[in-house]
C-alpha cells in the first residue's frame, strides 16, 4: 500500500499532503487527551511494533503478499488520535530511511494508511462495542472486524486519489476492482494480527488498552458448585483498589514489546514473503506503474531494508530492521513525550476567575 512517486500527479499529491498535514495537526491536539504518564512511552513502542510487523509480508494469493497497515491496532491500543500519529511516524521513517513509499507521495500514504484506516477501524470498533457484551472477547472481536474493514477502505481511498490524479489511463473501475479484491484478502491477515496483539495485551494489562477503557470483568464466586457474579461493592469501597492498578509499572510491558519488535524486524523478517504486495501487484498487472519515478532516497544506506555494503542478506536485512525499530521508537517517543509535556503545560495554565463588572 506504500504509494511510490509518480503514481499520482503533483496537484493531487499536494492536496493530499495538505489534508494529511491537517489530520496530523488535529491528531497532535487530540492526542493530548489520550496520552498520560503511563501510555505516552507505550505509544512510541506501538509505532516501533507496527514498523517491525510491516516487514513481515505474508502470502495472500499466487504471487501476491500483504502486510499490516497498523491503523486499527494503533487506534485500539493507544487511541485514534495517537494512532494516526503512530502510523504517520512509521511512514516517515520508511520513506526517509528505507526508500519505501514516495516522498512526494507521503501525504497520499498518510491519508491511505494512517487517516482512513484509523477512522474506519475505530468507528467500526466503537460501533460494535455498543451492541456487544462488555467483555474482553468483545473488544478483541470488534478490533478484528475494524481491522478487516480498514484495509479495503484504504484501497478505496487510493482508488479515489487515482481517479482524481492518476498518471496513467487505466480505467478507474478496473483499479477499484483489483485493489479492493486483493486488499480484502490482506485485510484478513491484518485482522488476525490485530486481534492476536490486542488479545495478548488485554490478557496481561487491560488497563493499557485504550479501547478497553471502562471494561469491567465481574468477580466470580463459586456457590454450590456454580459460578455467580460477586456482589458489587459500593463505589467508596472500590476506589482504593483502583489506585494500585493505575500505579502499576509499564516497564515489563515496554521491555517485552521492544524485544518482540526487535526479534520480528531483526530475525523473523528474513522469512517474510518476497512476492510483491497488493499495490505493487495490481500496479504491475494493470499498468499503473508506467510513470513511476525513482525514489529520492534510493541511495540511502538502508534503502530496500538492507544495510549498504553488507553482503550477507540475512545480516543486512536484520541490521536494517533493528535500526528501523530503534529510529522509529526514538522519533515516536520524542513526539509523544512532547505531546504529553504540552498537555501537562496546558493543565498547569492558570484559569482566570475574574468577573467583569
Amino acid at each position: 500500500m506504500h504509494v511510490p512517486d509518480g503514481f499520482i500527479n503533483a496537484p493531487v499529491s499536494m492536496a493530499a499532503g495538505v489534508a494529511a498535514a491537517g489530520a496530523v495537526a488535529i491528531s497532535l491536539r487530540g492526542a493530548r487527551r489520550e496520552l498520560d504518564e503511563r501510555t505516552a512511552p507505550l505509544a512510541g513502542l506501538v509505532a516501533a511494533f507496527i514498523f517491525s510487523v510491516q516487514m513481515l509480508n505474508f502470502p495472500v494469493a499466487a504471487g501476491t503478499s500483504g502486510h499490516l497497515l497498523g491503523g486499527a491496532l494503533a487506534a485500539v491500543l493507544v487511541g485514534p488520535y495517537t494512532g494516526v500519529l503512530c502510523v504517520s511516524v512509521v511512514l516517515l521513517m520508511q520513506g526517509l530511511l528505507f526508500a519505501d513509499g514516495g516522498l512526494t507521495a507521503l501525504g497520499v500514504n498518510v491519508m491511505n494508511m494512517a487517516v482512513v484506516t484509523v477512522i474506519v477501524a475505530y468507528a467500526v470498533f466503537r460501533g460494535l462495542l455498543k451492541v456487544l457484551p462488555d467483555t474482553r472477547r468483545s473488544v478483541t472481536a470488534a478490533a478484528f472486524t475494524g481491522a478487516l474493514l480498514s484495509v479495503p477502505a484504504a484501497a478505496g481511498m487510493f482508488t479515489l486519489l487515482y481517479a482524481l490524479g492518476g498518471t496513467t489511463d487505466v480505467p478507474v473501475g478496473k483499479v477499484f476492482t483489483a485493489m479492493v479484491g486483493v486488499h480484502v484478502l490482506i485485510g484478513l491477515g491484518e485482522a488476525a494480527i490485530t486481534a492476536l496483539t490486542v488479545g495478548a495485551v488485554l490478557a496481561v494489562r487491560p488497563d493499557l488498552v485504550h479501547g478497553a477503557t471502562g471494561l469491567v470483568t465481574p468477580l466470580k464466586l463459586r456457590v454450590d458448585g456454580r459460578l455467580v457474579d460477586a456482589p458489587v461493592a459500593p463505589a467508596a469501597a472500590k476506589a482504593p483498589a483502583a489506585v494500585p492498578l493505575a500505579a502499576r509499572s509499564t516497564r515489563k510491558v515496554w521491555a517485552t514489546g521492544l524485544v518482540t519488535a526487535l526479534l520480528l524486524a531483526g530475525f523473523v523478517s528474513y522469512y517474510a514473503s518476497s512476492s510483491p504486495d497488493g499495490l505493487e501487484k495490481v500496479a504491475a498487472d494493470q499498468g499503473i506503474d508506467q510513470k513511476a519515478e525513482p525514489h529520492a532516497a534510493a541511495d540511502s544506506p538502508l534503502a530496500d531494508y538492507g544495510v549498504k555494503d553488507v553482503s550477507d542478506a540475512r545480516l543486512s536485512g536484520g541490521l536494517a530492521g533493528v535500526i528501523g525499530v530503534g529510529a522509529t521508537i526514538a522519533v515516536g517517543s520524542g513526539v509523544f513525550w512532547a505531546v504529553r509535556r504540552r498537555r501537562g503545560a496546558d493543565d498547569r495554565t492558570p484559569v482566570s476567575t475574574a468577573t467583569a463588572l
